[in-house]
């Protein structure tokens, strides 16, 4: 049975802990036991002994929760998609499943798998050993009771430790070459046969992925310090923007072993550690960052044969390895299909048509760095430990495991910081000057492959042979302010710029992004208020200001307001929805915003839109405004009015429709509007939302966890909530709750100590033990 009562939450305290105390503190297999106590919206607060019963314990709770999504996932990057499920189907990504699986058969060969396992401390392996049999056990007694019907078949297994190192090899390489999947698998010698339509169809879905790569994982983060925080402590606001859907779904949970660790936050599937969260002590977040994390290197071929490079005069030959997967035939039978992918001694070749091409001249390989960063889970669980910034930051110095991500964090002292500090490629000014084409641009770095020179440098200094020191990378230690929303480093406050790195780990004098320059306009208009209570930063979030309306809103309501000749009359709804919209993204926001939203993505494509340039020394405020007054811009304002009077027209929505009946999530056979819109627009609560064929958007990604976390005598205070909640399996009870609270915009405290936890109205308890075939109950 399952613990509820009142009278239990008051009993169990003491019989928790005395079970903690008689547990065997040794990492044995088939010794491993946890307490798995359940909060408001099913939120697990697991407590073990030891790594391995914590591992259990994560790893049972969440097969709980989301047994069909790990498994899917483990398909995925065991390469074995088009085996059980055909190779013309998508993943969630919108990649063919034989792309994946060849990407993935060459991303996890077992050395690599084994090389990432051997690298990690006893304590990682631990965690790890401990997750896997949590999740077999759970998956074993869910078989008992019938599988979900999403997730019945072959495909669902026992897993093992080897697939959660290939699960986070996989997210290592979400910065890089990850996103190059469909032009690895695609690289072939010249050969006068030119890419059919379907390739071409499948590259131009990787082209949109990419785009959107920070849009689908971008994120907004503030720390505020003792200057200008309410009682003087540290406070953060974590606002971290996710899929909603697939292998990057957060999971919030709480993780104690008691006398050494005490952390609570969220993680990604397959993680037995908290990614983003807090401790007694400190809270902490990141946001994906700017930095390059791969360069490519352009290989001068030999001419007397296309699968050899010029490396330094001498001729070498590719390296070829054939990779093999398995392909389910429409009648049901399995056929091997074998697929060589090249490299050189900088990485596998890439082939992207139009962009990357093997020629007979040419060819590009990508070198990865994060390939080699062994260090990731030892790094995260050394952040879930950290008793003090001081010794946060000097983790994050000593292990440099953190991929792709900037880290800020506040303390219980009143001290902010921020950190670039993740894996960067070691690219001087100097070498990038020699060794690029000015022409390229800075968008993707190229170096010359037919020059040793070009390779990157090696520090002693760093943790990994080819990157940055830690201590050569941007950061800020601030009793201010520190924010960030996936620009460069350059502005993380504007009262101390962070100036003259390599542009591969950040660029100054660039246009800032509207969500950073709402959040410094914002905290500029806080200031004048006086300090910062934590309902500040929640209203940031939470009150969805559209902050591009307030720059170009005066522009188009004067063009509205002028003669518009034979289109008066088409455009006049368009123009009255401007007026009257709110200039938020709320859920009762009308039609406006709809329409805004349309305009301002065609005239994003239209150089010179702005009335005010951006101007480097000006650069929260610029650019600004649109210049109605320049013909061509009046032009594809008024085409872009006219084009989205017809889109909407077409969609079928009415005119007096809300931004809530338009923009919605779907789970179990309900929708649940969803206020927030795109980041692009400076909408702090960025939402990803993709069109549906009835006229309404479907959210993907965008706001995930959600944490506002300050510090008094007592400790952390926390609130928060998971905006796609806990669970992925739509019959579960814990698969909307959260959804609606989001949707209201609710968010409710995240009980961190005992008596939070005991106190909780829906509280539940259970204690597990390997070693036992049930549950055991108290």
């Amino acid at each position: 049975m399952i613990i509820s009562s009142q009278l239990a939450r008051i009993s169990l305290a003491g019989v928790f802990l005395g079970l903690s105390l008689a547990a065997n503190a040794h990492n044995l297999p088939g010794q491993a036991s946890a307490d798995i106590r359940r909060t408001s919206f099913g939120v697990p607060h697991i407590r073990a002994e030891n790594e391995r019963g914590l591992g259990y314990g994560i790893g049972y709770a969440y097969a709980q929760d989301n047994l069909c999504l790990l498994a899917n996932e483990i398909a995925t990057v065991n390469g074995q998609r088009s085996r059980f499920f055909g190779p013309d189907p998508s993943t969630v990504e919108g990649r063919e499943n034989r792309v994946s699986d060849l990407f993935f058969t060459w991303l996890n060969t077992p050395q690599a798998v084994d090389a990432f396992w051997q690298a990690q401390p006893l304590e990682v392996r631990q965690l790890m050993e401990g997750y896997v049999a949590g999740y077999n056990r759970s998956l074993d007694e869910r078989r008992a009771r019938g599988l979900p019907p999403q997730c019945q078949g072959d495909w669902v297994r026992d897993i093992t430790a080897m697939d959660l190192v290939k699960l986070t090899r996989r997210l290592l390489v979400e910065g890089g070459v990850g996103q190059f999947a469909e032009a690895l698998a695609g690289a072939t010698p010249p050969a006068a046969v030119a890419a059919t339509g379907h390739e071409q169809a499948s590259f131009q879905v990787a082209a949109l992925r990419l785009q959107r790569f920070a849009l689908d994982r971008g994120s907004n983060a503030v720390a505020v310090g003792s200057e200008r925080s309410f009682n003087g402590r540290g406070m953060l606001l974590a606002n971290p923007h996710f899929p909603w859907v697939g292998g990057m779904r957060f999971y919030q949970m709480h993780l104690t072993i008691p006398g050494k660790l005490d952390v609570m936050g969220a993680a990604l599937p397959g993680l037995p550690l908290i990614n983003i969260g807090f401790n007694q002590h400190l809270a902490w977040t990141h946001t994906v960052d700017s930095s390059k994390h791969f360069t490519l290197y352009r290989l001068q071929l030999d001419p007397k044969d296309p699968s050899r490079y010029l490396l330094d005069g001498q001729s070498l030959p590719m390296h070829k390895q054939t990779l093999t997967v398995d392909l389910k035939q429409p009648d049901g039978t399995v056929k091997a299909v074998s697929h060589v992918v090249y490299s050189s001694q900088f990485g596998p070749i890439v082939q992207w048509p139009g962009k990357l091409d093997w020629d007979n001249q040419f060819a590009y390989s990508l070198r990865d760095a994060n390939l080699d960063n062994g260090r990731v889970l030892q790094q995260w669980y050394a952040m879930n430990r950290a008793g003090s910034l001081k010794e946060f930051q000097a983790s994050v110095h000593e292990i440099q495991g953190i991929p792709w991500v900037n880290t800020l964090a506040a303390d219980d002292q009143g001290q902010t910081l921020y950190m670039n500090l993740s894996v960067v490629p070691n690219v001087s000014i100097e070498k990038l000057a020699q060794c690029s084409d000015p022409r390229i641009g800075l968008q993707m770095i190229i170096l010359d492959g037919s020059n040793s020179a070009c390779a990157w440098d090696i520090d002693p200094h760093a943790a990994q042979k080819g990157i940055y020191a830690a201590s050569q990378l941007p950061q800020l230690l601030r009793k201010d302010f520190v924010q960030h929303s996936n620009d460069s480093a350059w502005l993380a406050n504007p009262a101390q710029p962070l100036t003259g790195f390599s542009p591969l780990i950040s660029q100054d004098g660039q246009p800032l992004g509207l969500r950073a320059r709402f959040a410094l306009d914002r905290l500029g208009s806080l200031a004048q208020s006086g300090p910062i209570a934590a309902a500040d930063l929640q209203q940031m979030v939470l009150d969805d200001q559209v902050y591009q309306a307030a720059q170009v809103m005066p522009d188009l309501l004067q063009f509205c307001a002028a003669d518009l000749g034979a289109d008066a009359q088409a455009l006049a709804p368009l123009c009255a929805s401007l007026k009257a919209w709110d200039r938020k993204a709320n859920l009762d926001s009308g039609m406006g915003f709809v329409h805004f939203q349309n305009v301002m993505e065609a005239l994003d494509q239209v150089p010179d839109a702005w009335r005010v340039a951006f101007d480097p020394l000006d650069p929260q405020h610029t650019p600004r405004g649109v210049a109605v007054d320049r013909p061509q811009v009046a032009q594809a304002l008024r085409q872009a009015m006219l084009a989205s009077v017809e889109q909407v027209q077409a969609s079928g929505l009415r005119k007096d429709a809300r931004w809530g009946d338009v923009q919605v999530v779907s789970s179990g056979g309900e929708q649940t509007p969803i206020h927030g819109g795109p980041g692009t627009l400076g909408v702090y609560n960025a939402i990803q939302s993709v069109p549906r064929t009835d006229g309404k958007r479907e959210v993907v990604s965008g706001t995930s966890y959600l944490q506002v976390v300050t510090f008094d005598e007592k400790g952390p205070q926390a609130k928060g909530l998971l905006a796609f909640s806990l669970s992925s399996d739509p019959a579960s009870k814990y698969s909307r709750d959260q959804t609606l609270a989001f949707s209201k915009k609710q968010l409710s405290v995240l009980p961190f100590t005992e008596q939070q936890i005991l106190a909780d109205p829906d509280y539940q308890a259970q204690t597990i033990r390997e070693q036992d075939a049930r549950v055991v109950t108290q």
